[in-house]
């Protein structure tokens, strides 16, 4: 037997100080300070350079509402295409409440967690597991002491909440020395913290709720998890930009109140009674509703009670969930709080005016517009994306954004389920080394009708199969070879120099009873081969598409704008206006020739354009995410047969994928990407 190890923890009297706030401080002064910590603010800066959309299976990202700004409080994952069931996942953190109290700390993160995550639908809060990670410079007088405080603390919690932890890491050299202002050397430690991953299965992905408002007239409810009406300033972002930590952190005092509002508020989302729902944590209950209002673009009112400090009550973290209902739901709803014992109060309501007014009885502490402090709220965010994209592009979007609206969706069909027959055409899903949009790919033609093969460019080159008995070949997204020699080349490569396998394209594509479509890095593909706008150009005058404007990755839900145009994927789709995701670097549209680029545009070969809020194509950085001229979102042949686009409809082709969609949409049969799809099939029965 290995022998015991014994470890000797110190613990350390700790100096804290009250928090004192400036005596003229106004509410608006404050929301200054808090809205710009980068904490608090908008996380645009992380979110627009990664791929949000990848596999068609994310129900739920980080941005929500028509703006698509960085609030939501659970990630939400499909276990497949073809159902609605999932997994949802959130985290909580709360690492400055534990340099006031360890413990305290421990359980504010695991509640965290809690008020994340219950905004989907989850099949019971005994469901949840959770990932620890553990950050701590343990070796450090009173560190370890403090960690051992919040293990037993989280212990506890989740075994009164019911809750399991199984698994996590730890990072216990979370100190270093390094040289002071004073020239002698200083230990610099990271506070200790405690991070939850909390995940759970998720029986309906349709039913989570997010936090942008979603209409006007509709009340806003308070459920108080503080365990005693407590408004506890500890931690708080308040504090921290004020340069204080203060004395006295939230906690969380009653977990059978936070395991109580949980079924209660599962309950509620099974039935669809909440319209919106965020939770109360950095920045405060102001800063939450004033998020709730930038991602639904609405205006609000608020009543704050005399009985308590306003700043205690505006900016105290502590645990809770903010509710948006229907005015006529109100009495009912909090009711259903009620009677369990939970606190629930009505803090005021939605208005269409655009404006934030918050009163302390008859005295108005706030009156300010939605679009005033979103901008503040922001402003932190391009300063740090100054720094990583195009300064110029970054300005643009900042100017942009001050304007912006929902965008006006628009459609010239109706979509439709598809109508299922026997008989399916063969499509190829070509992938290569490095494409990850096969999966979703295959389902979007799977779903209008066709027998999706998975087929690789080796499978072509080797002869272990030939394109002779396709209808169709779709050329998927990814970064084909790691994009090491620009977006596609590595790819077009492998075909032009391997005869066999041009053979095989040259051959597929003279077919009059064949179509192909290439999005993102097959839509780079099909234009380094010549597939469109076609004429066999010679290779100084193709057009291709080039890194972005902005000199980064953009992953963004823009609009587009379907043009009239040959292509037989888009027939009667023209003139309508739809949400599509975008995730690559090099899509803008280069036309080394421009008598090319204005032939294509002559001969209606362009048949989608990114648009902006009110459906116009535009060239205006981000409603157009890469910068090409006109808007140009693809391209396609004379004879409509082959399209090439950078959007991804394989991503939008179900209506729970979309970003964002008007609510006057949830009655749709399908989603308007299908029908681009069922195209595909339906010109296959007519060839």
């Amino acid at each position: 037997d290995m022998p015991r190890k014994t470890f000797h923890l110190d613990r350390v009297d700790r100096k804290l100080e009250p928090l004192s706030l400036p005596d003229a401080l106004t509410v608006r002064d404050a929301l200054d300070r808090v809205l710009r910590l980068v904490s608090v603010g908008s996380k645009r800066f992380l979110t627009n350079k990664v791929d949000r959309s990848v596999t068609g299976l994310i129900a739920q990202q980080q941005c929500v509402g028509a703006l698509q700004l960085t609030m939501a409080d659970v990630g939400v994952v499909a276990q497949s295409h073809s159902g609605i069931t999932g997994i949802a996942t959130a985290i909580g953190e709360q690492p400055i409440k534990g340099i006031i109290d360890p413990a305290a700390m421990a359980r504010m993160t695991i509640g965290e967690a809690l008020t994340n995550i219950v905004w989907a639908s989850v099949s019971d809060i005994t469901g949840i597991k959770c990932s620890g990670n553990w950050m701590y410079a343990a070796k450090l007088p009173g560190e370890g002491a403090d960690m051992y405080d919040a293990a037993l603390a989280v212990r506890d919690t989740m075994i009164e909440l019911g809750v399991a932890i199984d698994g996590g890491k730890d990072s216990l050299s979370m100190a270093a020395i390094a040289p002071g202002l004073d020239g002698n050397d200083e230990t610099v430690k990271s506070p200790g913290t405690f991070v939850v991953s909390a995940y759970a299965a998720c029986p309906d992905i349709t039913l989570t709720v997010t936090p942008d408002i979603k209409q006007t007239g509709s009340d806003l409810l308070l459920v108080d998890l503080s365990g005693g009406g407590h408004n506890r300033l500890g931690g708080s972002a308040l504090a921290q930009v004020y340069g204080q930590v203060g004395d006295e952190t939230p906690d969380m005092n009653n977990p059978d109140v936070v395991r109580s509002a949980f079924l209660v508020t599962q309950e509620l989302i099974s039935k669809r009674r909440i319209l919106a729902g965020h939770d109360r944590s950095d920045g405060g209950l102001i800063t939450s509703i004033l998020e709730m209002a930038f991602a639904g673009d609405t205006g609000i009112e608020l009543g704050i009670e005399l009985r308590n400090g306003l700043f205690d009550q505006l900016f105290s973290e502590e645990l809770g969930l903010i509710l948006e209902v229907s005015a006529e739901d109100t009495t009912e709803i909090a009711a259903a709080y009620t009677s369990k014992g939970i606190p629930c109060h009505r803090l005021g309501q939605t208005t269409n005016t655009k404006s934030v007014v918050i009163r302390q009885g008859s005295n108005t502490v706030l009156q300010d517009t939605v679009c005033a402090l979103r901008a503040i709220w922001e402003e932190t965010s391009y300063q740090l994306d100054r720094l990583q994209a195009d300064p110029g592009c970054v300005d643009e979007e900042r100017a942009v954004n001050r304007q912006r609206t929902a965008p006006s969706y628009g459609l010239s069909f109706k979509p439709k389920i598809t109508v299922l027959h026997t008989a399916r055409p063969k499509v190829a899903i070509l992938r290569e080394e490095g494409s990850n949009g096969d999966r979703e790919m295959a389902s979007a033609f799977y779903q209008a009708g066709f027998e999706s093969w998975d087929i690789s460019t080796s499978d072509l080159a080797t002869g272990k199969t030939t394109l002779d008995g396709f209808s169709g070949v779709a050329f998927v997204g990814g970064f084909s070879f790691a994009d090491v020699m620009d977006s596609a080349k590595g790819w077009a490569g492998v075909i032009r120099y391997n005869e066999c396998v041009l053979d095989q394209m040259r051959s597929f594509r003279d077919r009059s009873d064949t179509f192909s479509l290439g999005v993102c890095n097959g839509c780079q593909l099909m234009a380094l081969l010549g597939w469109v706008p076609g004429d066999d150009l010679p290779g100084e005058s193709q057009p291709r598409f080039v890194h972005n404007v902005s000199g980064r990755f953009e992953s963004r839900f823009s609009t587009v704008r379907i043009e009239k145009s040959p292509s037989i994927m888009l027939t009667a789709m023209h003139e309508s206006v739809l949400g599509v995701w975008v995730a690559h670097g090099e899509g803008r549209a280069f036309f080394p020739d421009d008598a090319v680029r204005q032939a294509a545009e002559s001969r209606n070969l362009i048949p989608l354009r990114y648009a902006d809020d009110k459906g116009t194509p535009t060239e205006t950085y981000p409603h157009n995410p890469n910068g090409s001229p006109n808007g140009i979102a693809g391209l396609c042949s004379e004879d409509g047969r082959h399209l090439a686009m950078m959007p991804h409809p394989e991503r939008t082709f179900l209506k729970w994928q979309w970003g964002w969609m008007p609510r006057e949409w949830d009655s749709l049969e399908a989603s308007p990407w299908l029908r681009m799809f069922q195209n595909a099939r339906t010109w296959c029965d007519q060839v």
